[in-house]
């Protein structure tokens, strides 16, 4: 479904991604891990167009994207749900909501629609008239994915999701990307938090100073020494 070919990312003159190559297959999940500025931004930054690679290229479905703009490659079908509170904190959730389905394609899947994203986030309906600006860090979290969700991608690029949930949150966060995951959609996941991410998925990848520096399935990594020595204490502390 992607695939990323040694694309070369800079910020400048500073040369941030150094050759990355990753690939998603359909209905897969990715977790792409590494410490604070290894590139795993800039990698989803790089895939959705807004800081777009120098050399190498992206395809997605064997199309090259890598010199489309962000609304183009949105509406082939990849959805990109940054990090932070980026949310419209004036609007109420129904607001944001219908703002994000009338920018979604005209020819899109309709597979997901304002009702199917208040079945998976009931908690989302009780609010649906309280502005965004007033919902909890985790509440924000299931309004971006709504979001995310009524743009009917292909393939989800998700950027540190857990961060700055509580334990209990980001457990919820787990149980409503397995359910996208038995959807059938696929789902390109950086975190921080490498046991929440490899449990999700299927591979990974982990990043250090704009590099792959390993790649193998998810269990693989969590059994690796190598992996838990990089990754840090949060990892080690976590298993």
């Amino acid at each position: 479904m992607l695939e990323v070919e040694e694309i070369h990312t800079y910020y400048g003159e500073s040369h941030v991604l150094q050759g990355i190559s990753l690939s998603v297959n359909e209905g897969e999940v990715v977790a792409l891990l590494g410490r604070n500025g290894a590139g795993k931004t800039t990698t989803m930054r790089s895939l959705i167009g807004l800081t777009p690679p120098r050399r190498g290229r992206v395809k997605f479905f064997d199309k090259d994207i890598t010199n489309l703009q962000t609304y183009q490659i949105a509406r082939l079908g990849i959805a990109f749900v940054p990090s932070g509170r980026r949310v419209f904190n004036s609007l109420n959730v129904e607001q944001n909501l219908k703002l994000a389905a009338a920018a979604a394609h005209p020819l899109a899947d309709r597979r997901w629609t304002m009702d199917s994203v208040f079945e998976l986030f009931p908690k989302l309906a009780e609010l649906r008239t309280r502005r965004a600006g007033f919902l909890s860090g985790g509440e924000q979290q299931m309004l971006k994915l709504g979001c995310a969700l009524l743009a009917n991608p292909k393939l989800l690029l998700l950027d540190e999701p857990s961060e700055g949930l509580s334990p209990a949150i980001v457990g919820q966060l787990g149980e409503w990307l397995r359910k996208l995951k038995h959807k059938g959609l696929s789902i390109l996941l950086s975190e921080q938090n490498a046991l929440f991410a490899l449990r999700l998925a299927e591979r990974g990848y982990v990043l250090e100073k704009g590099r792959v520096q390993y790649h193998a399935p998810a269990d693989e990594l969590l059994n690796s020494a190598q992996v838990r020595a990089y990754l840090g204490v949060k990892f080690v502390e976590a298993s």
